[in-house]
């Protein structure tokens, strides 16, 4: 055989052995690709931004990763053995029924509602798959998702928690301490009050003798007028619901906060990390790191409304002193020996 035979034959031998890698590989690709199809999915149903995004402030308490993590030391990798599909609406809450219905139609194991804006749409979209809610309800069951807190019934459960006249007192006190003259205060929350909160707020501003008035805001575009709007009434405070525009835009609200001489505080430590002056209530991040465990049990088997819905029993202070500097108050010592953290 020729020298010039050889070489044909060797280059369609050559050809035929990398049409075969190459069908090899495509055969690897095409099973890993039906292996991530069949993974147990995690959807993430979310009025804020997501974190990451130029919406999204930093934190370090992301609730997002708080989840991603407990999941992980639950032994539950995104990509490995669990594909999370997040939804996060940015603020625009109208889009929440839409991404729901998504996440129902891409049969997702399990949704986890993040904040009450979230909550009822993903009820509303589903009756089968669970639902594991945080802070979605401040009552479920007078809302109407679940039968009990100790035994949920239907696809509902997860972590909730109401802020009682008590709480919210303490918050107020320590205002007054800090404003002697405080007698007016407002609350701005994401879209309408709900009654319990309302009626928490009220029953607290009461007791001390302080006036309360109420602004809402359902976007972004909605927060600077709602600020100007709480300057105009002469008040000396502001309680700030961390809802989905309010959440996802807290670094705009405590600058106005601020620039308004206003003495922001919220039930959120998140809203102290952008700038606000103190916070009072429980950790986000450690009850959506615990919201893992409900997914973990739900994956391996257990019903949602078996498992009994849990509130904080932990409450933290936190406060920003970079922040009391710059509106001239002095923080007295007896409150700041009662803080767990101090942003100075």
């Amino acid at each position: 055989m020729s020298t010039r035979t050889n070489a044909v034959a060797a280059f369609f031998i050559s050809l035929s052995l990398l049409g075969a890698e190459i069908a090899g590989h495509g055969s690897i690709l095409t099973a890993r690709a039906q292996e991530a199809q069949t993974l147990p999915r995690v959807g993430i149903l979310a009025g804020g931004a997501f974190p990451g995004s130029p919406d999204a402030p930093r934190s370090r308490w992301s609730p997002y990763y708080a989840l991603v993590d407990g999941l992980k030391e639950l032994g539950w990798i995104d990509g490995k053995n669990v594909v999370i599909v997040p939804k996060y609406a940015a603020g625009k809450l109208d889009r929440l029924p839409a991404m729901a219905q998504e996440l129902v139609e891409m049969k997702v194991d399990v949704i986890v509602s993040m904040g009450g804006p979230a909550l009822g749409p993903a009820a509303e979209a589903t009756r089968s798959i669970p639902i594991v809610m945080v802070s979605g309800s401040a009552d479920p069951v007078a809302d109407g998702f679940v039968t009990s807190l100790a035994h949920p019934g239907g696809n509902i459960t997860g972590l909730t928690w109401a802020p009682t006249p008590e709480l919210l007192g303490k918050i107020l006190e320590m205002v007054r301490e800090l404003a002697p003259a405080l007698s007016r205060f407002a609350l701005l929350n994401d879209g309408p009050v709900r009654p319990s909160s309302w009626r928490a707020w009220s029953d607290a501003t009461q007791r001390l003798g302080i006036q309360l008035q109420k602004f809402e805001v359902a976007e972004r575009s909605d927060i600077e007028p709602a600020m100007a709007a709480i300057r105009r009434a002469q008040v000396q405070a502001v309680a700030v619901g961390m809802g989905a525009a309010t959440y996802s835009y807290r670094n705009q609200v405590a600058a106005l906060a601020l620039s308004g001489r206003l003495l922001a505080v919220a039930t959120a430590r998140e809203l102290t990390e952008a700038g606000g002056l103190l916070s009072y209530g429980p950790n986000n991040a450690v009850q959506f790191r615990r919201s893992a465990a409900y997914v973990d049990k739900i994956l391996r088997g257990a019903k949602p409304g078996d498992l009994p819905i849990e509130q904080p029993t932990k409450f933290e202070l936190v406060i920003n002193l970079k922040t009391a500097k710059a509106l001239g108050i002095t923080i007295p010592e007896s409150i700041l020996l009662r803080a767990d953290e101090v942003i100075r």
